[in-house]
């Protein structure tokens, strides 16, 4: 397990591991094995409330080692890893639908996708299956807690569909910012170069986007980056925004793609000359 890259926003707060109540001696193990990778404090729960905890250890947020999940809280707001709507849009793919992002992406199986702004991992999902086994996704996320969380999720996450299952299993996640990143890659490494900047303008509210949305790296993304991700990219960057969002003519997306009626939109910048 590598060690986290520390974002700046995160590392000031105070987080603290604990377990779910009356743990095994196997979930202490892991608990204090997370604390150590975070370098946080372990918390031995001894049937305190998450209230009590937080207040004992003057914590901001708690992680909650149970045995199906890791739970992150913080205030009124918790998170785990979910696959969200992505078992939904893959069904609808498969129901002969358009997935808007996939049009955009252009995206075939055996492609490589890399997903600079992982997030709670929705999108990887709905790539990998597309791209399958011959194919690849790899996932950036800065914040070491979410990346952690959602990189454990996608590997113990119990899925009735074994293919979606198979998906989540084979996205490779980096804890890394994408800009640094991308700085180590080398031209045409990944056919597709993959942007949803959602939790500078989140398009709905619920505990879990809250609770990531505070963890999550704001600075916008910037004409720099996007140059790079080209460099990348053999085949396509995309970017996801607000239909109305002044980014696109910012960060140089002339191709704009989305359903007619939805609010979200995807701005393509792709090489000429390839099949």
């Amino acid at each position: 397990m590598a060690g986290p890259t520390k974002d700046k926003a995160e590392s000031k707060l105070k987080f603290v591991v604990t377990t779910s109540l009356r743990p095994t001696h196997e979930l202490v193990e892991n608990s204090k094995q997370l604390a150590a990778h975070f370098n946080m404090n372990y918390a031995a729960r001894r049937n305190l409330s998450i209230k009590d905890l937080s207040s004992l250890f003057s914590a901001d947020g708690l992680l909650i080692v149970s045995f199906q999940k890791i739970l992150f809280v913080m205030g009124d707001n918790k998170f785990f890893f979910h696959p969200g709507l992505a078992g939904l849009r893959i069904k609808e793919i498969n129901n002969g639908k358009t997935d808007q992002m996939i049009s955009a992406m252009s995206l075939k199986k055996g492609y490589s996708v890399l997903d600079c702004t992982m997030g709670l991992g929705t999108d990887a999902i709905v790539a990998s299956y597309i791209t399958g086994a011959t194919g690849s996704v790899t996932g950036l996320e800065c914040s070491p807690v979410i990346s952690e969380l959602v990189r454990q999720g996608l590997q113990s996450y119990l899925e009735e569909d074994k293919e979606i299952m198979l998906a989540m299993r084979r996205i490779n996640v980096i804890n890394t910012k994408h800009k640094k990143h991308l700085t180590s890659l080398k031209t045409g490494s990944y056919d597709i170069v993959y942007f949803d900047p959602m939790f500078r303008y989140p398009r709905r509210k619920s505990p879990g986007i809250n609770a990531a949305r505070m963890l999550a790296n704001h600075d916008p993304i910037d004409r720099e980056t996007i140059e790079m991700a080209f460099n990348v990219a053999a085949r396509r960057v995309v970017m996801k925004e607000r239909r109305d969002s002044d980014e696109f003519a910012r960060l140089g997306f002339k191709h704009i793609f989305g359903g007619r009626h939805s609010p979200v939109a995807y701005g393509v910048k792709e090489r000429q000359g390839v099949p």
